[in-house]
């Protein structure tokens, strides 16, 4: 799993955040590690990589 925050305040997630997810869920499968989300928070809300689909 992996998070972070927005310092705008904005949990969308980013082109840049969906690319880099895709590339650590890539290059962790080759060896057999599965990534379970990337929560991104922003102000008072978050936002699911895994629950928006974007993996």
């Amino acid at each position: 799993m992996f998070a972070h925050n927005h310092p705008t305040g904005n949990s969308t997630p980013s082109n840049a955040d969906i690319r880099i997810t895709k590339r650590l869920e890539a290059a962790l499968n080759t060896v057999d590690i599965s990534v379970l989300d990337h929560i991104i928070f922003g102000k008072g809300e978050s936002a699911s990589l895994k629950q928006l689909k974007h993996f």
